[in-house]
């Protein structure tokens, strides 16, 4: 699309803005637009200068760090002469004294209630829906669907009663567990009924009784005879829907057709990683579509098995408590809104020098704006707070500017001070190494720290690019700095306070169709200390759901402040490989792998505007891919090209045999354009080369620079 300007102020503002700005985002607000626009333009020139000396000394810091390698290449690297040099350098900052977090008007959903956090492009409003809705979600339907339950009839469209009857028992088994009824079993039951203020289990003639009561929290429909039953354990809440007329009820004497697991606690719309959103067209998608989410207003119409469908925001969930009140469960997910980081800028607003306005001041002006809606109904956020994750920040002076970007939207909007709170994504080197003194700048303010591998380990190895060869992508999990740097995170969030007040959370799930998998190994999520952990769908999330009533988390971290604490010298040890003696088999499999990862994302990402999907790896195993594994898959090529591990010309052979795999692998789709018929007229595949090629050079090893470049270009085509 190319680009229609007006002239605002000092500002040239795109044309499609400026109307979104006066017709939809300041509807029904106490803001004009004329006060939109000149409040913002009498601060962003000076937050875009701010911005631009942050980034240079991003710059300089990695300029220093890549000498201080070169000229100590081939010596050991000496962990107390690194750090003192780091320090220096003012790559570390020296820790004050300890604090405890300030940050008021939290959600229970954030402080009190441990669960599954949700991550969906806000440039889909479907998804994003469905999202929004995941607060509660049909076990029955989440286990049936998965490989969690095994049956002949696994991979068929039509119901299989034996593979309906596992899940009953696998429910009905959980429940035996962590919801128990005193002198029985949940299995086979005969019914339900509340007599006095207590939920009465029936089962062979006898009546029988939860062994805590307090277990039980309400009801809907004839107290003798209820349509649903709700349960909570460990501030998380089951419904057991009664409806024997249901087809799903057919061979259950007590009626059960269902039940439904609070799910996605809270849900981050993503406007960075997930979403390939490159100029003003891009960004008024994702604008509305959250605006949409904060009024309540968002609909989506599509077709689906023939039918004509709308898709809306799901009501709160009445109910009568066990006293007999008439009260309401939040109906939807609690949502935040993930800005993007300093770096990229957009073509959406000229600022007056002829430069391109800093991306993630404009999201954060925009995206609480939208929210102010939502302040005024109190729907999403009954505590009046407006939750914006903020990403990709490089130690304390980052955090402390987003903390001065914020202030300045608030005085702005004439909101309160600390409105606006902020997560923190613990996924950059130096962030992490000074996450104390980060946490620190925003302590009015942070609601969250999180973890992020793949970012994590991108940045670990463009930073140390010149320290040598690093370990295989695979040997990244079992290496040193990544126990440590885990470890750490749930270190320093607990010894700020963090527990009951905010979120320390992990990362991502990545393999949507491995449920199984999941169940096995995300409860390690919960016993290292994290009160939320991410996951990739509605389904996951009510299965991951389950972990929380496994584990009372709270008590959980109270063991966790007693264990050894992360060692900053383990976390700063780099991960470079002992050997590299590797067959020339191994090294190209390795290659491969991520090269076909690598490819199969950024020709969806250039030639679509597709910024996440499940991308089929080199074995046909769908992953959930956006650009944090773009960035680890690019820089460790990158590497390996850097210090002879391998060669260009062997990395570009591996490339056009992988584009191929990729174009197979995507043969079933008509908007998809090949990529092997003319490589050098592919600008999908030729991104995906400078994305290895031009690695070494890209700030902090992003790839939003080339991907938005060439997208740009691809629209413009």
């Amino acid at each position: 699309m190319q680009i229609k300007y007006t002239t605002i102020n000092t500002l040239k503002v795109a044309e499609n803005l400026v109307s979104f700005v006066r017709d939809e985002l300041l509807e029904d607000l106490n803001i004009t637009p004329e006060k939109f626009w000149s409040g913002f333009d009498s601060v962003i020139h000076d937050l875009a200068e701010k911005n631009k000396n942050l980034i240079k000394i991003r710059k300089d810091l990695q300029t220093k760090i890549d000498n201080w390698h070169i000229k100590n290449k081939g010596a050991e690297i000496k962990i107390e002469e690194y750090k003192k040099f780091l320090k220096n350098i003012n790559y570390l900052t020296d820790e004050g004294e300890d604090f405890k977090i300030e940050t008021k008007d939290v959600d229970e959903e954030i402080a009190q209630i441990a669960g599954p956090q949700l991550v969906v492009p806000i440039m889909n409003a479907r998804y994003s829906l469905n999202a929004a809705n995941a607060r509660w979600v049909s076990l029955y339907d989440s286990l049936y669907g998965t490989n969690i339950i095994e049956s002949d009839e696994g991979g068929s469209e039509r119901y299989d009663p034996l593979r309906g009857q596992e899940v009953i028992k696998y429910v009905r088994e959980f429940f035996d567990k962590y919801i128990p009824v005193e002198g029985t079993s949940w299995k086979n039951i005969a019914g339900l009924k509340i007599v006095n203020k207590d939920l009465i289990i029936l089962k062979d003639d006898y009546e029988y009784k939860l062994k805590d009561m307090n277990k039980f929290v309400g009801y809907r429909g004839d107290a003798n005879k209820p349509s649903a039953v709700i349960l909570k354990n460990n501030n998380l809440h089951f419904e057991i829907i009664i409806n024997p007329r249901a087809f799903s009820a057919a061979h259950d004497i007590a009626g059960i057709s269902d039940v439904i697991a609070e799910s996605a606690v809270s849900t981050i719309c993503d406007n960075e990683d997930s979403v390939a959103a490159v100029d003003s067209e891009d960004k008024v998608v994702c604008y509305r579509n959250w605006l949409g989410l904060m009024k309540g207003d968002l609909k989506v119409q599509f077709e689906k098995n023939g039918k004509n469908l709308e898709r809306k925001l799901n009501p709160d969930r009445s109910y009568i408590s066990r006293d007999g009140k008439n009260l309401k469960l939040h109906g939807r997910s609690l949502l935040l809104i993930r800005n993007v980081g300093h770096l990229m800028t957009n073509p959406s607003i000229i600022l007056k020098d002829g430069s391109e306005v800093p991306e993630g001041i404009m999201d954060a002006f925009f995206t609480t704006a939208a929210a102010l809606h939502d302040l005024k109904k109190k729907r999403n956020s009954k505590k009046g707070s407006i939750y914006i994750v903020k990403p990709k920040m490089h130690g304390p002076e980052e955090t402390e500017f987003t903390d001065l970007i914020f202030s300045k939207v608030e005085e702005l909007f004439d909101l309160k001070k600390y409105t606006c709170k902020i997560g923190i994504m613990d996924e950059e080197r130096r962030t992490s190494a000074n996450l104390k003194e980060c946490i620190r700048t925003l302590k009015n303010r942070v609601f969250f720290i999180n973890t992020g591998f793949l970012d994590r380990t991108g940045d670990e190895m463009h930073t140390s690019m010149e320290a040598g060869p690093m370990i295989k992508k695979g040997d990244m999990k079992k290496s040193k700095w990544i126990s440590a740097y885990e470890n750490n995170n749930v270190d320093i969030g607990l010894k700020c306070g963090f527990s009951g007040k905010a979120q320390i959370g992990k990362g991502m799930w990545a393999m949507p169709d491995k449920m199984k998998e999941m169940l096995n190994e995300k409860i390690n999520h919960l016993k290292a200390g994290a009160n939320c952990a991410w996951v990739p769908s509605p389904t996951a999330a009510s299965l991951h759901a389950l972990h929380y009533h496994e584990i009372d988390i709270f008590n959980e971290q109270k063991k966790i402040l007693n264990r050894e604490k992360a060692k900053l010298n383990d976390l700063l040890t780099i991960p470079i490989a002992n050997r590299t003696n590797w067959s020339v088999d191994e090294i190209n499999s390795e290659i491969s792998n991520s090269a076909q990862t690598l490819l199969g994302y950024v020709v969806r990402w250039i030639d679509q505007g597709i910024g996440c999907s499940k991308v089929p790896d080199i074995n046909n195993v769908g992953l959930m891919e956006d650009r944090a594994t773009l960035r680890i898959s690019s820089q460790h090529i990158a590497n390996w090209i850097h210090h002879g591990i391998t060669t260009k010309i062997q990395v570009m052979e591996i490339m056009r045999e992988m584009a191929k795999i990729v174009d197979k692998q995507n043969s079933n789709d008509k908007g998809y354009i090949k990529m092997s018929e003319g490589y050098e007229n592919s600008l999908a595949f030729q991104t995906a080369c400078d994305l290895i090629f031009k690695g070494k050079d890209q700030p902090s090893g992003y790839t939003e620079p080339l991907l938005h470049l060439n997208r740009l270009k691809k629209k413009l085509n």
